[in-house]
């Protein structure tokens, strides 16, 4: 599964919610988070996109038009996320199990 993550500037939520609703990058994977949230500089916001090889591509390309490019930490902000997902789906199984 490919995948790309973006950092916007907290304030442009717009540029988030105009790419999240194009036909194809809408039926991917879509994760928001605040970086203060992943233990990061405060003020950003990181776009994961997950999916297939086409529709990552289809939200850089919109991503690009919309003036940001791949975040080149992207790969670590993309484990922290995946950490925090893991401890939350442990964290139910605990619950529910």
């Amino acid at each position: 599964m490919a995948y790309k993550v973006f950092r916007v500037e907290a304030e442009k939520n717009m540029v988030i919610a105009k790419v999240s609703k194009d036909d194809l990058v809408g039926r991917q994977s879509i994760v928001v988070r605040e970086s203060q949230a992943l233990g990061m500089e405060p003020g950003w916001k990181f776009l994961l996109i997950e999916g297939s090889e086409e529709g990552v591509s289809r939200a850089a390309e919109l991503m690009k038009e919309n003036g940001v490019s791949p975040y080149e930490k992207g790969e670590e902000v993309y484990r922290k996320i995946k950490e925090e997902e893991d401890n939350a789906a442990g964290g139910m199984g605990m619950i529910f199990g």
